[in-house]
């Protein structure tokens, strides 16, 4: 099956969504290919598949896309996109949707995914066609095969501390945390779709204790040689559950409202944003 994924990333809306899809893209069979917005700040050259570049989010150009190529199958994962967008492309192409949603919106689709462990199938019983078929929970989770791998491995706890606030760290989250990590040796994740990048490498110049880590492939390892982690409550979340890896998580957005239910209820330390 050819399968086309709508995806974007940028400075502003950060990277989760791309780096979760091609998660989804080594699962699924067939031929794989991303329709992307080269959006300010994207990572769309990390992407390890052939990309199709949009001109807008405009649903006749997507559908024109689908045509000309013959895609088969089509994944959204995309907050810009609604119901009556993926209603469109259904009724012009008739090709089968996919849709990953964690905020429980109204969908047209065939195929629901949430793969948050918070997810509740049930709160889609009015949100979908009938017939659509639900992946929701723990059982669907999108773990990368390079924590799946590095589970079982034994390492030295280089760092007391794991930084990750997202992608786009759009609050400058991390930088107001580290002036109180001076005694710890922390290590920060995060990526070029960071607006504050030029600040946070500064101040990793002048304060070694700080080890950054930008764009990097080796998630994993790092946050397999630390002793603790501040997160956002999101997908990362799953990975440091995953580990075993003992977090705080500070919310930071809407969307993640459903997790910080979760693990408010589950025992897990929830910080509100730092404004």
């Amino acid at each position: 099956m050819k399968t086309l994924i709508r995806a974007d990333s940028s400075g502003s809306i950060g990277v989760g969504h791309i780096m979760r899809d091609i998660v989804l893209a080594q699962r699924l069979e067939g031929e794989i290919a991303f329709a992307c917005i080269p959006l300010e700040g994207n990572i769309i050259n990390q992407i390890p598949y052939p990309v199709h570049t949009l001109m807008s989010n405009d649903p006749y150009e997507l559908i024109e896309l689908i045509r000309m190529n013959r895609y088969e199958r089509l994944v959204f994962d995309h907050y810009g996109i609604d119901r009556n967008f993926e209603k469109k492309v259904k009724d012009a192409t008739g090709i089968e949707i996919m849709v990953l949603d964690d905020t429980y919106e109204k969908h047209h689709c065939d195929i629901l995914l949430n793969h948050n462990i918070s997810a509740k199938p049930q709160k889609y019983n009015s949100l979908v066609p009938e017939g659509c078929t639900l992946l929701c929970g723990k059982e669907h989770t999108l773990i990368r095969p390079e924590f799946i791998q590095e589970k079982s491995v034994v390492r030295e706890k280089k760092y007391d501390l794991f930084i990750a606030m997202g992608g786009a760290d759009t609050a400058n989250k991390i930088l107001e945390i580290l002036p109180s990590t001076e005694n710890l040796s922390v290590a920060v994740i995060t990526t070029t779709a960071n607006f504050h990048l030029p600040q946070l490498q500064t101040y990793a110049q002048t304060h070694p204790h700080v080890h950054l880590f930008i764009n990097t492939s080796d998630v994993a390892r790092i946050m397999n040689e630390s002793k603790e982690a501040i997160l956002t409550p999101s997908g990362i979340v799953h990975e440091a559950l995953f580990m075993g890896l003992p977090f705080k998580a500070i919310q930071t957005a809407r969307n993640q409202d459903d997790m910080v239910e979760y693990l408010k209820t589950n025992g897990y330390t929830v910080l509100e944003s730092i404004r």
